[in-house]
């Protein structure tokens, strides 16, 4: 059995398939960059499964990998595999559903906290020196009193400038609730959040307990939250689903915050809406362009919002995550076995 492996991994996991057959490891397995077509097709010619993360396996590199039998990809959403080529040969192809779950579920929360405390914001200013003093400052206690601890009590002061709001209390509307929605559920519940949730795909037996109910139409959902997070994947119906007026809806206090994918947002919608203070706040972790362009107001011009590149699903874990998995059905397939994670 031949094995070529592409695909970012766990060095532990991975030791199973030396045991199985032979293992090829090329491109970003060893950090080099994504594979172009006619490279694959050179280099997958005579293999017998191809393990990737982010390479494109098109109809041609499965038509020429003449003894193909299997292809993974180690991401939740096999998006690069020409899933269909591979079932006109019969090819089964699997994927790691909810490897990063966790981490993206985190990393939302992480947003949220952000925005709701203007934490990226204070410590933009404390590298750049504002609100800070020199080696030979001195603050006097007076008698009696104990030495206090304070910034400056001015409007200008970092407590006046950086005042947020607590999540206790809070409304947290969560659009989508699948792997990730729910873990993000389950981690504001213990920050004191009341959930709404808006999925199609869910019964109200499913989701409702004290403290989280589903609303039957997004609409409901935007204009009642404080917090609002997408958890969906991007496809014709979900394109811009958030739009102009989706936010005409929103709470003027109330916050949008984006790890799913960019496409589901009309981003010049939620420009718009920061540039005039429409709502209070946002974060993106995903956008219509990747990279964003470095011109991009969110870069260049507005301040009530936090941007990250594309990172929610980055941790070690993940990783080991989707190596177990994949290495798993690997060892189902050669055994004959039924599959876990067959993407159909």
């Amino acid at each position: 059995m031949k094995i070529f492996f592409t695909a970012e991994y766990n060095k532990n996991d991975i030791q199973t398939l030396y045991e199985l057959g032979e293992v090829i490891l090329d491109g970003w397995a060893i950090g080099l960059p994504k594979l172009q077509e006619k490279e694959l097709i050179e280099k997958t010619q005579n293999v017998d499964i191809i393990v990737t993360s982010y390479d494109d396996i098109t109809s041609d590199v499965i038509k020429k990998a003449i003894n193909l039998k299997l292809i993974a990809c180690t991401r939740a959403t096999p998006v690069n595999i020409d899933v269909t080529a591979a079932k006109k040969r019969k090819i089964p192809v699997v994927y790691a559903p909810g490897r990063n779950s966790d981490s993206v579920a985190e990393f939302t929360m992480g947003l949220i906290l952000s925005v709701a405390r203007n934490i990226p914001q204070a410590y933009k200013a404390l590298k750049e020196g504002k609100y800070t003093s020199g080696e030979d400052a001195t603050q006097e206690t007076k008698i009696g009193l104990k030495k206090d601890v304070i910034w400056g009590m001015t409007k200008e002061s970092p407590y006046v400038v950086f005042k947020g709001v607590e999540l206790k209390y809070k409304t947290l509307g969560i659009i989508g609730y699948g792997s990730i929605g729910r873990r993000v559920g389950r981690i504001a519940r213990a920050f004191g959040m009341e959930l709404l949730v808006f999925d199609p795909y869910q019964g109200e037996l499913d989701i409702e307990e004290i403290g989280i109910r589903k609303v039957n139409t997004l609409a409901e959902l935007m204009e009642k939250s404080d917090f609002i997070t997408s958890h969906i994947k991007a496809t014709p119906k979900t394109k811009n689903i958030i739009d102009s007026k989706m936010v005409a809806l929103m709470k003027s206090t109330a916050y949008f915050i984006n790890t799913s994918r960019g496409a589901i947002v009309d981003e010049e919608v939620i420009v718009s809406a920061l540039r005039k203070n429409r709502i209070a706040g946002a974060a993106f972790d995903v956008y219509n362009n990747e990279p964003i362009l470095r011109n991009h107001p969110f870069i260049k011009e507005l301040d009530n919002v936090v941007i990250t590149p594309h990172i929610a699903g980055a941790t070690e874990q993940v990783l080991t995550n989707h190596t177990k998995q994949i290495v798993g059905d690997i060892k189902r397939f050669i055994r004959n076995e039924p599959l876990l994670y067959e993407y159909k």
